[in-house]
């Protein structure tokens, strides 16, 4: 994955940045070693997993379909007296979701919803990224507020106003304040709401841009599968540091309890947000409680924080470790643009096999 000095480089970059905060995206799991891909993603073809590997993704995908009907009985049982929001998710879960009961998921509030501002830019990447504009029907975008929802309504047909008690949310709001940190930790809580329906789902940022079938990277073996800031090898290796701007969760039992387990921390974490909560407890819930936590690649799903500037071997890229809306957007836009030049590229030029690098610096992104 590179030698010592580039992490330690990466390292230094990552504390001289601040990590962006993660805010709302499911899907089915995809490839790991062999490139799996069900649902939404096309099976690979001559796909290969070795038997420890089949062993564990044909005990997870029991685990998940035991799950899936105990969900639903249980939520059967208090339907009655579910609050008029929780009737309105599992009305949009289910028109959103695919045949395996997989939701892509994102959130915004007004700030990132206004026109020209990073939820269209979200949404022009699928249109531009490679073979993945189908993704756009099984997406529920999440609003923060009434703006959002708004704008939201006006430009996609999947809309869910998100209440989070005593909290404005529709201005950008500061890394780390009150309020950034309940807006984060509000987006977990719909997380585990969503595995306890019996969906499964992958949280994506807003201010993540796709290029390629991100499912293609992921273990059909996890119960969790989570972008990294920093990766230093091995994707079960929990010395990774997690992003959770990235987040695929199957539904099991096993994940709501890690999921329950998660919130729970915050209370001895104080002050911390969802991120850096789970980067403590991440070896408990493996040792403990049994949970396979896959880390993405960065050379695949990169960040600001750490990136492969390399549109040969590039799935997605988060603007991390970038403060601001307006630096985002102005790094976004000119990857966005250096990835439809290289998409131009004719299919036998040498260019297009990489290492393929943009050209203009950033604010962010260098």
């Amino acid at each position: 994955m590179g030698s010592q000095q580039n992490v330690l480089n990466q390292l230094v970059s990552f504390i001289l940045g601040a990590s962006a905060g993660a805010v709302l995206i499911v899907f089915f799991l995809s490839a790991g070693q062999g490139q799996w891909s069900t649902g939404l993603s096309s099976w690979a073809n001559e796909s290969k997993v070795t038997a420890p590997a089949a062993a564990a993704a044909a005990a997870a995908a029991k685990e998940a379909n035991v799950t899936n009907s105990a969900a639903h009985v249980e939520e059967k049982a208090g339907q009655a007296a579910a609050p008029e929001q929780d009737l309105e998710l599992e009305k949009l879960l289910a028109a959103v979701a695919d045949e395996h009961r997989n939701i892509i998921m994102t959130s915004v509030n007004e700030a990132w919803a206004a026109e020209g501002s990073l939820l269209d830019l979200f949404l022009e990447g699928f249109r531009a990224g490679k073979g993945i504009a189908r993704f756009v029907d099984h997406l529920l975008i999440v609003a923060l507020d009434d703006g959002a929802l708004n704008r939201c309504r006006a430009v996609h047909p999947h809309c869910y106003r998100l209440t989070v008690a005593g909290r404005n949310l529709s201005s950008e709001k500061v890394f780390m304040s009150e309020d950034y940190l309940d807006l984060v930790w509000s987006k977990v809580k719909l997380q585990q709401r969503i595995l306890e329906l019996g969906y499964n789902f992958l949280f994506t940022d807003v201010d993540i841009l796709w290029f390629r079938d991100p499912f293609e990277r992921m273990s059909m073996a996890a119960h969790m599968v989570t972008s990294s800031d920093f990766y230093l090898g091995g994707a079960y290796n929990t010395a990774n540091f997690p992003n959770t701007g990235f987040l695929y969760v199957r539904s099991s039992r096993r994940a709501v309890a890690a999921m329950e387990a998660w919130r729970a921390a915050r209370a001895a974490y104080p002050g911390r947000h969802e991120q850096q909560v789970l980067n403590e407890i991440k070896r408990e819930l493996v040792a403990k409680r049994g949970v396979r936590i896959q880390f993405l690649d960065t050379a695949h799903n990169g960040g600001f924080c750490s990136n492969t500037r390399d549109f040969a071997t590039l799935y997605t890229m988060h603007a991390n470790c970038c403060v601001g809306l307006g630096a985002k957007l102005h790094d976004l836009r000119n990857l966005l643009a250096e990835w439809r030049a290289y998409r131009q590229l004719p299919g036998g030029d040498p260019r297009r096999r990489g290492p393929v690098r943009w050209k203009v610096p950033g604010i962010c992104i260098h």
